[in-house]
């Protein structure tokens, strides 16, 4: 079966340059953004498969649950998206979006679990290192989560650096009991 990300792709690519030659990147993120967290609603994922509508109403229902946040061609995309059956892959295409838009304005968006809040000065160092170590402007973001026991993890696109004393104790316990 093909990965949802793959049948993806063409939609998130074609909605970039579409947006990119429009001067709109900000405005198609932010709206598929919001269409992707809408879909993800379970009675609204219910809705858009349900056999009794056709593909202009569900395209049409999904623009007025977003309501104004939805350019006339982003309800475009998911006309076409909704005529191929494929408004379920909103959120790959969001996220494929975001990751074409941080290429092109050479950031990075870097998400940080630690097992204790970071202070602000952890934060700034940690935003200078990973600054530093991606050569591109980073976004950074953080939460906590007992469970690592101590240290962070940290993951930047495909780049994932587990500091995390859970990760460490894992890692002895493969070594171990080979």
């Amino acid at each position: 079966m093909i990965e949802p990300t793959t049948l993806a792709r063409p939609y998130a690519r074609a909605a970039f340059e579409h947006a990119r030659a429009a001067g709109d990147l900000a405005a198609w993120q932010t709206a598929l953004s919001e269409l992707a967290e809408i879909t993800a609603e379970p009675k609204v994922a219910a809705a858009m498969r349900d056999p009794n509508q056709t593909a202009a109403q569900r395209a049409a229902t999904l623009s007025g649950l977003a309501g104004d946040a939805v350019p006339s061609a982003v309800a475009n995309l998911l006309a076409i998206m909704a005529d191929n059956g494929r408004l379920s892959l909103l959120p790959e295409v969001a996220m494929l979006f975001d990751q074409l838009k941080q290429a092109v304005e050479s950031t990075v968006a870097v998400h940080v679990t630690s097992a204790y809040p970071l202070s602000d000065a952890e934060t700034q160092q940690l935003a200078d290192t990973m600054q530093e170590k991606l050569a591109r402007s980073i976004t950074l973001t953080s939460e906590t989560d007992p469970s690592l026991l101590g240290g962070a993890l940290i993951r930047a696109d495909d780049l994932v650096i587990d500091g995390s004393v859970r990760g460490r104790l894992k890692k002895l316990a493969g070594t171990l009991t080979q």
